[in-house]
């Protein structure tokens, strides 16, 4: 991402997606405040809280497991550009499908006991294929990591 890229990034963050951004702000603020760490990745904001499961972007922040891959780090990140894309309308088409979608898989493998084979392509859908599109893209880079702030 260029430096013009990632002032546009941020403006938009900060205005047309100032909705999902705030929420990601007041849960950064409320992460500081139970002591974790905000690190960087690239221009965003990231938390590494628990083990074992994914993360989820809201605008210029996300939260990502301590084991999360290179590739969900990108992934979470390219849902901040979709905020910064679609802005108002975020919520509505990306963040409560995306939710959803995460949790319909989650009961789908911890309550019906299906396995990953057994499920359509989480990565199938619009919004979490264009995420890894718009993170391979703008974040792209093998072995950068989200890495603690002074």
């Amino acid at each position: 991402m260029t430096n013009t890229q990632k002032a546009i990034f941020w403006l938009l963050s900060w205005t047309w997606g100032l909705p999902v951004t705030l929420l990601g702000a007041v849960i950064a603020l409320g992460l500081i405040i139970a002591g974790f760490k905000p690190k960087t990745f690239h221009t965003l904001v990231c938390f590494e809280v628990g083990e074992g499961w994914g993360g989820f972007g809201l605008g210029l922040f996300f939260v990502i497991g301590r084991d999360a891959a290179e590739r969900t780090k990108r992934h979470e990140a390219g849902h901040g550009v979709q905020n910064a894309k679609y802005g108002l309308l975020t919520p509505f088409i990306v963040s409560i499908p995306s939710f959803t979608r995460y949790w319909w898989f989650q009961y789908q493998l911890r309550i019906k006991g299906k396995s990953w084979n057994d499920l359509p392509s989480y990565h199938g859908v619009w919004f979490e294929r264009e995420a890894n599109e718009f993170g391979d893209r703008y974040f792209g880079g093998v072995g950068y990591d989200c890495t603690t702030t002074a």
